[in-house]
């Protein structure tokens, strides 16, 4: 293991794995350690901290540990986390305790306000993202299009033959918590009415371009468009669903465009439209939006991991779906599974823009199954 130098937190949505992965580890290093979860803790018991930090350095030094590991799980959960957590590090760094630090938790916005308010450089983040096609495939079984409809949490795996039982396992293990717990305690929410049917609405339209205006009059609770788009930017953050902007070569046209809605894993999709999978798959023009969705989801996550952006490209009866901006170049990705005829998009967008490459995905061009097993790092 490399030595003392950050405390590394492992970040990533809600029921991807997180302390699963870490446990397995634990398993098969050498390093002695101590494994803590604030899960039952109240809240405001802000000593807790202190004293399991305490407890490990009084474990390294009874077993004349020449270093040590602390592994604290659900972090987050105890109030002003962040103060403490600083306080015990920089005594550590002062004293030449060669005591490591893991922190993770299951709210992606809690450990990342905590980290930038206290914990500025002193920690390294290790991403996780939603389970990818090639993950479901090998660890389940998942084919193809179970994948595309069923995505990617691991939870749900063993209740896809039964889709009302996968249904409310996503709406009542992932949604609810993910929303009540992890985003209406982190953000002032006014209103998180609004927020839970800008969330359903964002998950059905998942795939199309939807003004801001327009979403406020298919939504009861009132609002304005500033409230929305502060609210769609809340659920980026926390890696459900996406608001992508239109590709510009200035920023304010991006910004200030109708957004294109993506989800972060198509199991949202799938859960909040209430459709079976049969019924999705036997329609082309309707499978052709969790297609679509399925490749959005996976540049999504490749982008959280890998810092480039995506965007998607329209004018008039034109678009790309996906265009992927990194180091000031871009790659632009149209993807044919049924749902269009014509489109002159891809041509037009290239005389335009001269993108690096152009591809199509699905009809004519690479295989679904082989563009979401990509590296699209290496595409630049």
């Amino acid at each position: 293991m490399e030595p003392r130098r950050f405390i590394h937190v492992l970040s990533g949505p809600r029921q991807v794995g997180k302390s699963t992965i870490v446990k397995q580890v634990l398993q098969e290093i050498d390093i002695p350690y101590l494994f803590a979860t604030a899960d039952n803790v109240p809240s405001d018991n802000t000593t807790w901290i202190v004293e399991t930090w305490a407890t490990a350095r009084a474990r390294m030094q009874l077993s004349q540990a020449s270093e040590y590991l602390l592994v604290i799980d659900e972090v987050h959960k105890i109030d002003n986390w962040s103060e403490a957590v600083k306080k015990e590090w920089d005594m550590d760094t002062f004293n030449d305790v060669p005591l490591k630090v893991v922190l993770l938790g299951s709210s992606r916005l809690l450990l990342k306000d905590g980290l930038t308010e206290s914990l500025a450089g002193r920690f390294e983040i290790i991403k996780m993202t939603h389970w990818s096609y090639s993950e479901m495939r090998d660890a389940f079984g998942f084919n193809l299009n179970q994948y595309v409809f069923y995505g990617g949490y691991p939870g749900g795996s063993a209740l896809t033959n039964d889709f009302k039982r996968w249904q409310r396992y996503i709406k009542d293990s992932i949604i609810t918590p993910a929303i009540e717990r992890d985003v209406l305690s982190t953000k002032t929410v006014y209103k998180p009415v609004l927020m839970r049917q800008l969330f359903d609405l964002g998950c059905v339209y998942s795939g199309k371009e939807l003004s801001l205006n327009k979403m406020l009059g298919q939504l009861q609770d009132a609002g304005n468009v500033t409230t929305l788009a502060n609210y769609l930017t809340t659920l980026d953050e926390s890696r459900l669903l996406c608001g992508m902007q239109k590709y510009a070569n200035d920023t304010a046209r991006k910004y200030n465009s109708v957004p294109k809605l993506m989800v972060y894993n198509t199991a949202l999709l799938s859960a909040q439209a209430g459709v079976t999978f049969e019924k999705a798959f036997a329609e082309p023009s309707v499978w052709g939006r969790w297609v679509e969705s399925a490749v959005g989801a996976y540049l999504l996550n490749q982008a959280d991991v890998n810092g480039f952006k995506i965007y998607y490209w329209r004018e008039r009866n034109d678009e790309v779906d996906f265009v992927v901006e990194y180091n000031k170049e871009c790659v632009s990705i149209e993807v044919k599974s049924g749902k269009h005829t014509e489109n002159e998009g891809l041509s037009k967008f290239k005389s335009r823009f001269n993108p690096k490459h152009t591809l199509i995905v699905g009809s004519g061009g690479i295989a679904l199954e082989e563009f979401l097993t990509f590296d699209i790092v290496k595409l630049f």
